[in-house]
């Protein structure tokens, strides 16, 4: 979600800075813009939609200036149009901003009351001109940035340029993460993320919480949310500087679907020790066997990750599990007892519900577990237990890979839990891990089933709804199956515990309505048949997903059907993962919808 890239520089720096907004394009946005200052002037350069048409604002218009900042934007305030695009500008100062100011009402009627005219429908112009108000009255820069921040409420990351200050930028965060560069020849950076700054320097530090700081060309100065000045320790970010590319394929979601395989193998090295046939952790003598219950909270895909692992934990451990959503989480109040494990799941480590529900948690002395794809993010820092997966960067707004890695390290921590309580023998976690080494050949399997679900893809394509349905830890699978195709083709689909139909939602049945199920041979494949029979005695249009025994014992009277590899059930959810991700791709491209960046989401969701 919105995209933040500042450069303090020896030369023009807008080229720089739209190549910077490039790599930001897989957070999501709707509309994008540059400001530089250049001979006294702000100079700004915006547009609505893709960086394809602001790129032909700087060719026919081009903007001069060694200092700038660049934005995309995810519209929260205000449609997403030119004049709501970032940056905002007054006179004085312009600037950019990721997040949401809470309280951005009133102090917009308390600035228009001193007579402050505003241009824009959003949040963020209010902050311009809280600061520009006291830059007019002769307030220095630091001071006027100092003197606004403790009134703003919400979350935050902003990058700020003076007009009458050439070679100043000050950024400052809350909630927002912000990442400062140093380059080697005296040019420093500001962005929302590493990738931002790639191309431009590995030397990067991770603002704070409540941090700010004021670059020049003579570096850098950060401070404290009291405004203390303070040292972050500088890291190499091991970011590639080339520009990530779709390779062979024709999307990056594809691409990373076909990735599966080697980063949940990358992933598993870190849980697996393949000699001694035993799982661990990064912190191996974290203590597990004292853990009396689990809670996991997180966002849409993490969400049905954690879905499964809690069939995981409580099968292997007989540990008690709590599952929410974690924008629900701090609101309901939440029994948290001592001794109890909270485990947060995020792709970027920066999802502002996960964070403040993490932060609620912490504060009732439970312990602090992440799963995250990014070790540098704000969950991964203020973690007890970190528990990084390996996926890469995952471009594709809609993820793929850093689900199966998700559930890689959620199955590796569910058998380390069950050990840690006793209840897992030298055996049985010899067999786990023998069956998690086999997951990579598995989705390598799965994969080779691509061009058969292509030639299917059709029949849901001409779908206005569709169902999932499945049991166990199928039952995630059908809610992350609905919610790809939701996200990518823009039809609407719901998933279902198979035996939840009978209760609802077999009114919905009829021949125009294909439903999805879910269904590998097992304990469960009975009672899921039984449930998929009465879908299709209503005229409903079955396409099963099974392994070859499975497609044998039930696949007459389908609409198609999909065959995969057998595999053992405790990597059944990875495996599968792998079908239903393809089939909401190559439904998403017989439709021609935006599959990489569809209309309205964001990669990364750094406001509540």
């Amino acid at each position: 979600m919105c995209g933040i890239i500042g450069i303090v520089g020896r030369e023009d720096v807008a080229d720089r800075l739209l190549d910077g907004l490039k790599r930001l394009e897989y957070r999501g946005y709707d509309s994008a813009g540059i400001a530089t200052l250049h001979s006294g002037i702000i100079d700004r350069r915006r547009a609505e939609g893709k960086l394809v048409n602001l790129g032909k604002e700087l060719s026919s218009d081009p903007l001069p200036g060694s200092i700038g900042i660049a934005h995309t934007r995810w519209a929260t305030h205000g449609a997403p149009t030119t004049s709501n695009a970032h940056p905002h500008a007054t006179d004085e100062v312009a600037l950019v901003h990721n997040g949401i100011i809470e309280n951005f009402k009133p102090l917009r009627e308390e600035l228009q009351g001193r007579g402050r005219v505003f241009t824009s429908e959003t949040d963020t112009e209010v902050v311009a001109h809280l600061v520009s108000e006291a830059i007019e009255a002769g307030v220095l820069p630091e001071e006027a940035v100092k003197a606004v921040l403790p009134r703003l409420h919400g979350a935050f990351a902003l990058a700020i340029l003076f007009r009458q200050h050439p070679d100043l930028l000050i950024g400052a965060r809350l909630g927002s993460p912000l990442v400062l560069g140093y380059g080697d020849d005296g040019e420093t950076y500001l962005g929302s993320d590493a990738l931002a700054l790639a191309p431009l320097t590995q030397k990067i530090a991770y603002l704070e919480e409540g941090d700010w700081v004021v670059i020049t060309r003579e570096g850098a100065k950060i401070f404290d949310k009291d405004n203390v000045p303070v040292e972050r320790p500088v890291t190499l970010s091991g970011v590639s500087g080339a520009m990530i590319d779709k390779g062979n394929h024709r999307h990056f979601m594809l691409k990373e679907i076909y990735e599966q395989p080697v980063v949940v193998a990358q992933t598993l090295k870190s849980y697996l020790q393949r000699m001694e046939e035993r799982v661990t952790l990064p912190i191996p003598d974290f203590d597990l066997g004292s853990i009396r219950r689990v809670t996991i909270v997180a966002c849409g895909t993490s969400f049905y990750a954690g879905m499964v692992a809690k069939y995981w934990f409580e099968q292997f451990a007989r540990v008690a599990v709590d599952l929410d959503v974690a924008s629900e989480f701090r609101y309901r109040t939440p029994v948290m007892e001592e001794g109890g494990l909270a485990l947060f799941i995020s792709q970027s480590g920066e999802t502002a519900d996960t964070l403040a529900a993490l932060r609620h948690a912490k504060n009732e002395g439970q312990k602090i577990a992440v799963v995250v794809n990014v070790p540098t993010s704000t969950m991964a820092r203020e973690a007890d237990l970190l528990l990084p997966t390996h996926a890469g960067p995952e471009i594709g707004v809609a993820s793929t890979k850093a689900f199966t890695c998700q559930l890689a390290v959620l199955a590796a921590l569910a058998a380390n839990l069950a050990r840690a309580k006793g209840r897992l023998s030298a055996a049985e976690e010899k067999d786990i891990v023998r069956h998690l080494a086999e997951a990579p050949a598995a989705l390598n399997a799965a994969l080779a089933y691509d061009e058969m679900i292509e030639g299917m893809a059709h029949h849901v394509a001409a779908a206005r709804d569709v169902l999932y349905l499945g049991r166990g830890t199928d039952y995630p699978l059908a809610l992350e199956g609905a919610l790809k195709l939701k996200e990518i083709s823009y039809i609407h689909a719901e998933g279902y515990a198979a035996g939840e139909m009978k209760h609802g939602p077999i009114a919905l049945i009829d021949d125009a309505v294909p439903v999805i199920v879910i269904a590998p041979s097992g304990p469960l494949f009975d009672k899921t048949v039984s449930n998929m029979q009465e879908v299709q005695a209503r005229g409903g249009k079955v396409v099963l997903i099974s392994d070859y025994d499975g497609v044998q014992a039930a696949g007459d009277g389908c609409l198609a059907t999909i065959t995969m590899p057998k595999v053992h059930p405790l990597i059944a959810p990875l495996v599968y993962a792998v079908p239903v991700q393809l089939l909401a791709y190559h439904v998403a491209v017989a439709k021609g919808t935006d599959v990489d960046q569809p209309r309205n989401l964001a990669k990364s969701v750094t406001v509540e």
